[in-house]
């Protein structure tokens, strides 16, 4: 049973939550910028021409494939590396050949980067006293942060005496001790198991709510972002292809290749036979019928154009759909994969398309499951799915 307290916390940063979002008011002004950048290694563009605004107390992800430059991007703001061309600054201070002591940011990485020899309380410790803070000062210090991470019973253990996932606390104790303006974190939870790293990721949200920093945070893994994050922005080969709050960026994405980097989608090739307002109407070979999705599209009849939608919003059933204005395509069971609160069913479509459905299981005992080898029918509504032009 939750307490007074708790309940209370919990309206107040839901409540701020819903309210953010400086990048929607045209006089808020960037706690980062980076402004035409572009990193080269050799040959090698890792970053290409970027500009960038994040803004004070958001948590913002970086999000792409191995190799996309979201790490350097964050390295460059971090210090370790320098920008071949263009500005970035915190703050308003132009942070281009500033050595990493002297920026206002500290990192957490991927390893944890522990002292093995030295005790939780001489980890968070060392960089306030390498930064000459008073012996009184660093205690005080070093007793919120055990609390805020809740290891006080911990602080004279050596890191080998902990589970991975104290360890990680450890380091963010110690990341943000010396309170920067911006924590980086580099791949943080990647080293934790499923179950411990979602619970962390709720974690790190109510610590950057509570202690109302900027946390910058880089990841391969789509469901992190989309959990943590107030904005994504997804990379591709030293490139932004989409900024956006995360409900944007699964339901609205601006292209395929969103759509297809984050979370599950099918997508559909198709022509373009007709534009309204609010409708589009399309042709596809995997239908023989028309496809109409409601939305705005800038587009004309003939352009080739893409069909993105969520399995998730995609129904499958033995009969036919009785609704009016539904998309529907009739096809095979070809596989099934069950995971437990819902099923993923797989479905060959006349011309040997695949298109898949997820379906919730909501009760324990289904009287006339659907099975490998079925004819069913698939479908979706007009505004279930997107409309991609490129």
């Amino acid at each position: 049973m939750s307490t007074g307290v708790t309940d209370k916390t919990q309206k107040t940063i839901g409540g701020i939550r819903r309210k953010f979002a400086p990048w929607n008011d045209p006089g808020a002004v960037p706690l980062i910028r980076y402004k035409n950048v572009t990193k080269r290694f050799g040959e090698f563009t890792a970053v290409d021409n970027l500009s960038l605004d994040i803004y004070e107390r958001e948590f913002f992800a970086l999000l792409g494939p191995s190799g996309c430059g979201k790490t350097t991007l964050m390295r460059m703001l971090a210090g370790f590396e320098e920008p071949t061309e263009g500005q970035i600054t915190l703050a308003g201070q132009d942070l281009v050949g500033m050595p990493p002591y002297r920026r206002q940011t500290n990192m957490m990485f991927q390893s944890y980067a522990l002292f093995p020899h030295m005790s939780v309380w001489d980890n968070i410790a060392f960089g306030l006293k390498q930064d000459g803070m008073e012996k009184a000062a660093v205690a005080a210090r070093v007793e919120e942060m055990l609390k805020l991470v809740k290891l006080e019973t911990f602080a004279r253990r050596k890191p080998h005496q902990l589970s991975g996932g104290q360890r990680q606390r450890v380091a963010l104790a110690r990341s943000l001790a010396k309170r920067p303006k911006v924590l980086l974190l580099d791949e943080p939870l990647g080293a934790l198991d499923k179950k411990l790293r979602e619970a962390t990721q709720f974690e790190l949200m109510d610590i950057q709510m509570e202690l109302g920093m900027t946390f910058l945070i880089v990841t391969h893994d789509q469901e992190e972002a989309m959990t943590v994050a107030d904005r994504i922005a997804v990379m591709d080969h030293g490139r932004l292809v989409q900024v956006a709050p995360p409900a944007e960026v699964y339901e609205q994405p601006n292209c395929r290749y969103v759509a297809d980097f984050v979370g599950d989608v099918n997508i559909i090739d198709a022509k373009i036979e007709s534009v309204a307002p609010g409708a589009v109407r399309l042709r596809s070979d995997a239908a023989d019928m028309s496809l109409m999705i409601a939305q705005d599209v800038e587009a004309k009849p003939g352009d080739q154009a893409w069909i993105a939608i969520r399995p998730e919003k995609v129904r499958v059933d033995l009969d036919p759909p009785v609704e009016q204005g539904v998309n529907c395509l009739s096809g095979t069971i070809w596989d099934i994969g069950y995971l437990g609160d819902l099923s993923i069913y797989h479905v060959e479509l006349p011309n040997g398309a695949r298109i898949k459905a997820a379906k919730p299981n909501l009760t324990r005992v289904v009287e006339r499951p659907i099975s490998w080898d079925d004819k069913v029918w698939v479908s979706w509504t007009p505004d279930a799915g997107v409309v991609l032009t490129r």
